[in-house]
């Protein structure tokens, strides 16, 4: 499964509605992966193609990917200081953890199987 561009309204319906909760609940039947990036990073260049890898291995889990210069609601509301940025989506309502920078694909695979994976 290829990743997905997430728009702002997209987050809000399918993912978690920042505006109408308070509380951390996420609407997805997935655990989900949201990767924070713009286009002229020279590390979100690096890290697009092992996303997009690990998305076609991984198919129990949806990789998002939000552009922080499009999506600066989006972007504000998760307090993006420094791109990329990873949020860790698991799906039984935890809380998400964000990890700021480029991870090596292991790094990734590794918080999959013991973050997202093994909740399902």
């Amino acid at each position: 499964m290829p990743t997905v561009k997430l728009t702002t309204q997209h987050f809000k319906d399918d993912i978690f509605d920042y505006t109408q909760e308070k509380e951390w609940k996420y609407k997805g039947s997935k655990p989900a992966i949201i990767d924070f990036y713009a286009d002229w990073c020279g590390p979100c260049k690096m890290v697009a193609p092992i996303l997009e890898e690990l998305s076609n291995e991984n198919p129990d889990i949806v990789i998002y990917k939000v552009d922080t210069e499009v999506e600066q609601e989006l972007s504000a509301v998760f307090q993006i200081r420094s791109i990329p940025s990873i949020l860790f989506i698991p799906k039984d309502n935890r809380q998400p953890m964000m990890q700021p920078g480029a991870l090596p694909k292991h790094a990734l695979q590794e918080i999959i199987d013991k973050e997202l994976v093994q909740t399902v």
